[in-house]
């Protein structure tokens, strides 16, 4: 035998260990299968050559399943790739070398819902190749953390091959029982992710009144399989690909499985990704637990992602803005103003409340040239006049705008003083529209400008990688309350364990035009919002955002009581732990930001009285501000009880939780 001793490539804010690897020159392949452990043993995923039916060749489909506590949650699926040319590429195959590590994923993340990580992982890597043909090679990385595992595929420098096409991603999660989803169901490939989460099974995507039907589904899926745990499905690093969705291939109820549909490039559609070699896909991403809040705690798909490249980042700074969009541009008197003067009133309000900033929204600009002003707000006066007043300015972008004249328009804003940049109508996560996220992200980045994407994706977490990418949207949000009835206390229930999976949300919260089920009007000046007001205070807890807007007028918040709480929240966190809920019901969660700690809760319809543990803060007294629905909330949702007493660890509070009620609080030390 030959032992060959090597380092496993090192990134910043990962530890790599030395590897022996034993492996034999003279052997074909190595015996399948083959396990990789997560480091406390919990998690098993096994890796395998399934032969072919009736067939003696070493060569067989390449497969990979997982297990949780010994039980089984993915069965046998499919691992391959299709690329131009050929059959599809892990159809026919053998593991010629595989490699084991351990490395600890140890880092500091920026204003998002931890501030460092320390993650623990085991590795392995197969290097896989063809008997026949071409003998094309294939390889899998692979890692398994406490909280789940994680796999990609890497297509090496091959028979002297410097291109590759590649036209589908041929993987699938097969749920060892008829899980139940809830599940982001999107019309194509050109959506911008502002849907509900459905809640299904895995048999039902297959089979709609007895007849064969399928789904497109975005990322993130969360899924229960009862007895076994709670799953989600995601992705990490897009950096060089398309966006994976997930469908349902069977169009029989017993089809208890997902398979893999990359997002088409919009040039060449019979394409998923082109590019040159070698080259790695995405990660694909299972996190795995017993509870639900444990997925929503993962830092996973942050580990995943490169480290910042951005060397600087004491211009980027989290923190809450006045917005005058989503109320219709309204003055004083409540008629829509859209003129450099109302503007300027909530930069007083940002000022007045210790905002940070003023989200300028669209139409300052001609639509299709960001360097030109419109006539109906002067920028410039306006950031200048902001300044004054220690308030920064973020402006709105068009997406096709952005394309088409990012450097010179980045070049002026940065001129002017803005602070950052608000891109919408993004709608595309091809190959090049994930190009597009990299690609404004690093150019925002060289001229101080931070960036919400809107109109788009779901996070991967790119934020690691462009610490200045503070938010996106890709969220059936409070918008939704100028025209219809989409956004409820039921979707707000179900976001809080679905949506926030997968990183920052601008839902934008803070809505005070509080209506009852049956009161509600939709209506595009001064919105109402469906739920109580408690809910709205709660949703700056529950919802995480390092950019996060103050959405109401600021009138709607004159001598309100409640108000101190939206200028107490803050936009990033240290800590996060989820303490109670159920995916569509509830969700109570806390999050830690210096020697602070915060609590949401919020409920859809139901009324709930809960007991909440106060076993996250640490030993010593705390004063606990606790903003609650008042006994009448449930027929004024207005209605906001505001109370202190003082609590310790280990102390139990009871919460009463009004139909689409909430409750915020903030604990500070006593002093």
């Amino acid at each position: 035998m030959l032992n060959r001793s090597f380092l496993l490539p090192s990134v910043p804010g990962t530890v790599a260990f030395l590897l022996v690897v034993s492996a034999s020159p003279f052997a074909r392949s190595q015996a399948s299968p083959l396990e990789l452990k997560s480091p406390d043993g919990q998690l098993t995923m096994r890796f395998d050559v399934r032969p072919l039916k009736d067939s003696t060749s070493q060569d067989g489909s390449l497969v990979y399943s997982v297990r949780f506590h010994g039980k089984p949650v993915l069965d046998d699926s499919a691992l391959g790739l299709e690329l131009d040319g050929g059959a599809a590429l892990g159809s026919m195959v053998h593991v010629d070398h595989s490699t084991s590590g351990h490395g600890v994923d140890d880092y500091k993340l920026a204003y998002q819902k931890v501030s460092s990580v320390h993650d623990e992982y085991n590795s392995l890597t197969l290097e896989t190749a063809e008997a026949g043909g071409s003998h094309r090679k294939l390889n899998i990385e692979a890692r398994a953390y406490n909280g789940g595992v994680a796999f990609r595929y890497v297509l090496p420098e091959q028979n002297h091959q410097e291109y590759f096409r590649l036209k589908a991603e041929d993987t699938e999660f097969r749920f060892s029982n008829d899980a139940t989803n809830w599940l982001l169901a999107l019309p194509n490939y050109k959506s911008s992710y502002e849907s509900e989460y459905v809640q299904l099974p895995t048999s039902a995507l297959g089979n709609q009144g007895g007849v064969a039907s399928s789904f497109l589904i975005g990322m993130p899926v969360l899924a229960h399989e009862p007895g076994l745990g709670w799953l989600a499905l995601m992705e990490a690093d897009l950096e060089g690909n398309s966006s994976m969705y997930v469908t349902n291939p069977s169009g029989s109820w017993a089809g208890h499985y997902l398979s893999a549909k990359l997002s088409p490039r919009f040039d060449h559609p019979e394409y998923a990704v082109e590019g040159g070699l070698p080259h790695h896909s995405a990660w694909r991403v299972v996190l795995i637990a017993e509870e639900p809040g444990r997925l929503i705690e993962s830092t996973i798909q942050y580990d995943l992602n490169p480290a910042s490249r951005v060397a600087d980042t004491s211009w980027i700074e989290a923190g809450k803005a006045s917005w005058n969009w989503w109320v219709d541009d309204v003055d004083a008197n409540n008629k829509p103003a859209f003129t450099t003067e109302n503007m300027k009133r909530y930069v007083d309000f940002s000022a007045a409340s210790g905002f940070r900033y003023m989200m300028l929204d669209a139409g300052w600009s001609a639509i299709r040239d960001l360097t030109k002003l419109s006539g109906k707000v002067d920028v410039p006066e306006l950031v200048r006049y902001a300044a004054t007043k220690n308030v920064k300015v973020w402006v709105w972008c068009y997406a096709e705008s952005v394309m088409r004249q990012r450097t010179e328009a980045f070049t002026q804003f940065e001129k002017w003083g803005v602070a950052g940049v608000k891109i919408d109508f993004i709608n595309r996560d091809d190959q090049d529209g994930i190009a597009f996220f990299y690609d404004t992200a690093k150019e925002a980045a060289e001229h101080h400008l931070m960036v919400d994407y809107h109109g788009g994706h779901t996070p991967w977490g790119l934020e690691r990688t462009y610490p200045n990418v503070m938010s996106y949207e890709a969220v059936l949000g409070a918008e939704q309350n100028k025209v219809g009835r989409r956004d409820s206390p039921g979707n707000r229930a179900t976001l809080a364990w679905t949506r926030t999976l997968a990183g920052p949300m601008d839902y934008t919260p803070g809505g005070f035009n509080n209506a009852t089920e049956d009161g509600f009007v939709a209506q595009n000046t001064s919105p109402m919002v469906m739920g109580t007001r408690a809910q709205q205070l709660a949703l700056y807890v529950v919802y995480q955002s390092p950019f996060q807007m103050v959405s109401d007028s600021p009138q709607m918040y004159e001598g309100r009581p409640e108000f101190k709480f939206l200028k107490d929240v803050p936009s990033a966190w240290d800590t996060t732990k989820v303490i109670g809920g159920t995916p569509g019901e509830f969700s109570t969660i806390v999050r830690k930001h210096g020697g602070e700690w915060y609590l949401g809760s919020i409920t859809n319809w139901t009324p709930r009285t809960m007991q909440v543990p106060l076993s996250f803060l640490e030993s010593g007294s705390y004063t606990a501000e606790i903003y609650e629905d008042a006994k009448d909330a449930d027929r004024e949702p207005k209605h906001v009880s505001v109370r202190k007493q003082t609590v310790h660890a280990g102390e139990t509070l009871t919460l009463h939780l009004a139909p689409g009620g909430g409750c915020a609080i903030r604990f500070a030390r006593a002093k």
